[in-house]
């Protein structure tokens, strides 16, 4: 129980103008919460103290308990359906009440205090300030006249500080008074003398965690342009010509169908130039390099010209983990790296012991708004320059015939509370972060997490996404743990995409695709706060989740597997044991390769929840829901285009590593070529969208490391000369993978594991194959779920003639609408086994079928060797044949 010290602590919820919740946990079972004296305790300066007596130098309200309340359960805190209703009486003072400390007592009719603890305000704050939502917040012109606007409704002064153009920052700023509005919003209006100034919020306002009122200097949570290093933000006007580069203003984006036909490239804006030398050197690692002619852009325009749709890049926002002043940057000597053993310790610590690193992934966001500046040319980190380079980079993109998709960072920020990257609790404090029972900010996503349920969190999240389209054009987002949103943020992020138009904003934002990871985790868990946006529950919205289901089928086991040894369709289930007991006894083994085989084949289906085969184990008819999957159902979309397919990421190991752990020691370099390929081809040719990570296609490794995020340049090294694919770079980093090197040491030991570039360029050439075949009939990316559940079976699965290790999946279009012109019927053989088979199906006895034109003319020698003799199919080892019947 708490104790009357406990205001540090938030376990209260003032959650509309006369409803407070309280913990019914908190009040001991033998006491009868109607028998205590409850008091709402509000001061601004802080120092609220519960034992002290009256008369008391702050506002105190009696508060009564309601004995009939309102069902919570229902509404938008759920979580405290079953809590203490408490009754706050009608003031026409409480936006004042709420600019300090706010504090609940209950006192036992002794006068001792049973419960004390302080208020979590935001639900009140949603409720008074509900306006906030239509504000235009940040920096906008008029006329050439600038106005900026900040909502900070708990603050009791906002000042704008100003240096304008040619006045240093040891001059000190102009403090501009800013105007408070009914709203909460502050603002103030300049003139055309600021564009280009450096501004920063002093905000005036009770910081919890210091318990008084302070000033924090803040930059602008809209910030739209950055000082480097992000000390300030910049008042830019983003319609300046100088920010508009030739090719991003002229270039049209590339149409796209439908959702379903994207097939989508994951790549790291450094990754794709810090090693590619026909790439200037002052350009290497930065946005300007996809303007570049370079082996990086070539390799791009191969893919594009294959069928490549889109490039999926990790975030580009301004993140607070990379040092963006190049000249501080530090880096290990690669020379020196170079000479050390491929399964060193040396490597790992000479990346992680360099300061101020170069390198991250950039899931620690900062400012949402604003480009990278490390991701910039030196020239181009201050003033306007990060907007006219990644706008450069859009259009280079556009250009190269891809769809530009941006990876946004919506559930957690780096900093909270008063910490110096805390831009959010800074001006209103305890607002945008979600707060467990006790008021500490929940971290299950790794960070603070964002309480993007609070309507101004949302507002954050829907104004950004709104931003990137109409100002840099991007064509798509992928949202990190969209799970840990709701789904009314993603189709309030939907509806505001879509009323963007040509003719007004320069881009159509229904054409605009969304997907993210829909996992269920944490303290939102099973919609324990709302309805989340998880796998499952965005039926009918268009909105896509990746789905972990064809993945860990593909790949074997799952992320987290203590021993990541054990074996999956296309790593070495069938028949290539690899030894390891992780993987059972045989019999063990092949219920798992059946269970393997079910998963896979809905997933090729589109992992739709009601379509209907005969199942591989059971040998039964069952519907996608019905197929078990760690405790869940397997099948879980309403339409093909709520999935996203991949089989590797940037998180985890990349397939080819994955492959290395699980393999056969044995297993020839032909034969890994081979289950990548077999592997990537599992995802490709199924119905829904498609994601390769970067580099996946020609064997890319991050010599096993788990989780690159801040492994430097070093561990993700990408190689587009095809001759190095990074794999015995050393031991990778102890924090996530020393509990591996037992496993890892060996193989990053052994030559043999290590391809060539011959070895890279066939992969590479043969994906390219993949690519065309997906991109070559409209059977492969069926939007309608009618028409999949029509044209697509499985006629081997759980007959007399299925063999262990193959797939058969046959694409007819003589059922249903017609779709493909040339083809009357597709037949795909995914052959797992290292042997060749000899697989018998049925239903296309008597019909002529032949080896696909790009297969038959293709790169891969081996599946030149692919018969079909009247319904026989003869396919080699590891091996995915497309066979036609042409109509």
């Amino acid at each position: 129980m708490l104790t009357a010290t406990d205001l540090g602590l938030a376990r209260g919820h003032w959650v509309a103008p006369r409803t407070i919740v309280w913990p019914r946990e908190a009040i001991p079972s033998d006491v009868d919460p109607a028998a205590l004296d409850w008091t709402l305790h509000c001061s601004q300066a802080g120092g609220i103290d519960p034992e002290r007596r009256e008369p008391l130098p702050w506002t105190t309200i009696p508060l009564r308990l309601d004995p009939t309340p309102p069902s919570l359960a229902g509404g938008h805190v759920p979580h405290l359906a079953e809590d203490i209703v408490l009754t706050v009486p009608a003031r026409d003072d409480i936006e004042a009440l709420i600019r300090g400390q706010v504090a609940v007592t209950a006192r036992l009719p002794n006068g001792r205090v049973l419960d004390a603890s302080g208020v979590q305000l935001a639900h009140l704050l949603d409720s008074l300030y509900a306006d906030a939502s239509r504000a235009t917040l940040g920096v906008s012109w008029n006329h050439g006249v600038p106005t900026l606007r900040v909502w900070a409704p708990t603050a009791h002064q906002v000042h704008l500080l100003l240096w304008e153009s040619g006045r240093s920052l040891e001059d000190g700023p102009e403090r501009v008074s800013m105007t408070r509005a009914f709203d909460g919003t502050w603002a103030a209006t300049g003139d055309s003398s600021w564009k280009g100034a450096r501004y920063l919020y002093a905000v005036t306002v009770y910081a919890p965690s210091y318990g008084r009122v302070v000033e924090n200097r803040v930059t602008d949570p809209y910030s739209i342009g950055l000082t480097i290093n992000s000390t300030h933000s910049l008042v830019l006007d983003l319609a300046d010509p100088d920010l508009a580069p030739d090719v991003w203003r002229d270039t049209p984006a590339p149409l796209l169908a439908h959702p379903v036909d994207q097939v989508v490239y994951e790549l790291h804006v450094r990754d794709f130039s810090r090693a590619d030398k026909t790439v200037p050197d002052a350009v290497r690692g930065t946005f300007a390099a996809f303007a570049c002619d370079s082996d990086g852009t070539r390799h791009l325009r191969r893919l594009a010209e294959a069928g490549l749709t889109s490039v999926q890049l990790l975030p580009i926002f301004d993140y607070s983990s990379v040092e963006e002043d190049p000249c501080r940057q530090a880096a290990p000597d690669w020379e020196a790296l170079k000479a050390e053993a491929p399964d060193s310790h040396a490597q790992q610590r000479a990346v992680l012991g360099t300061p101020r690193p170069a390198y991250n992934w950039g899931y620690d966001p900062w400012h949402h708004q604003v480009p990278e500046g490390s991701l910039c040319t030196e020239g181009a980190i201050n003033g306007g320059g990060r907007v006219r380079e990644a706008r450069l980079m859009v259009g280079s993109l556009h250009a190269l015939g891809l769809l530009v998709v941006l990876d946004q960072v919506y559930n957690h920020t780096d900093g909270e509370g008063q910490d110096g990257t805390s831009v959010f609790d800074r001006i209103v404090p305890g607002y945008y972060h979600r707060r467990d029972d006790v008021g500490a900010v929940a971290r299950s996503t790794c960070c603070p997490n964002v309480a993007t349920e609070h309507a101004m969190a949302e507002k954050l999240m829907v104004d950004s996404v709104v931003h990137w389209v109409r100002h840099y054009r991007v064509d798509g987002f992928r949202f990190d743990l969209m799970g840990h949103h709701t789904r009314a943020n993603m189709l309030a992020v939907r509806a505001a995409l879509d009323m963007l138009t040509p003719e007004r904003d320069g881009v159509d934002g229904r054409a605009v695709t969304l997907y993210g990871e829909g996992w269920d985790f944490g303290e939102v868990a099973g919609n324990a706060r709302f309805v989340q946006a998880t796998q499952g529950q965005l039926g009918g919205t268009q909105i896509a989740t990746f789905s972990d289901r064809l993945r860990d089928a593909v790949r074997g086991g799952g992320p987290f597997d203590e021993d990541p040894r054990r074996q999956g369709f296309a790593t070495g289930l069938a028949g290539a044991p690899n030894g390891s007991p992780a993987n059972g006894v045989p019999a063990l083994q092949r219920e798992r390769l059946l269970g393997y085989t079910d998963i896979i084949q809905l997933g090729l289906a589109g992992n739709l929840r009601d379509y209907t085969f005969t199942s591989a184990r059971t040998r039964r008819p069952i519907r996608g829901d019905e197929v078990p999957f760690k405790g869940v159902s397997a099948g879980y979309a309403d339409a093909p285009d709520e999935v996203i397919t991949y089989v590797d990421a940037h998180d985890n190991e990349t397939l080819f590593d994955a492959l290395t752990l699980k393999l056969p020691l044995d297993a020839p370099m032909a034969d890994r070529v081979r289950a990548n390929a077999l592997a990537l081809a599992v995802a490709t040719l199924g119905q829904s969208p498609v994601m390769w990570h970067a580099g996946t296609d020609f064997l890319r490794s991050k010599s096993l490391d788990r989780n690159s995020y801040s492994s430097g340049d070093w561990f993700n090294y990408l190689d587009f000369t095809l001759t190095d694919n990074g794999f015995g770079a050393g031991l990778p980093p102890a924090a996530d993978n020393a509990d591996k090197w037992v496993y890892m040491k060996p193989l990053l030991a052994d030559p043999a594991l290590k391809p060539g570039p011959e070895d890279m360029r066939l992969s590479h050439a043969i994906c390219l194959d993949l690519l065309r075949l997906r991109a070559s009939s409209r059977l492969f990316r069926l939007a309608d779920p009618g028409q999949v559940r029509a044209k697509v079976t499985f006629p081997v699965s759980g007959s007399w003639a299925q063999q262990d290790g193959v797939i058969v999946m046959v694409l007819d279009d003589r059922a249903g609408v017609r779709v493909d012109e040339r083809f009357a019927a597709i037949v795909v053989v995914f052959n797992a086994n290292p042997w060749p088979v000899r697989q018998l199906v049925p239903p296309v006895v008597g019909r002529p079928c032949a080896l696909h034109p790009i297969q038959a003319d293709g790169a891969d020698p081996v599946v030149r060797e692919a018969r079909c003799d009247d319904g026989q199919f003869s396919v080699p080892g590891l091996t995915t044949a497309v066979f036609i019947e042409a109509r």
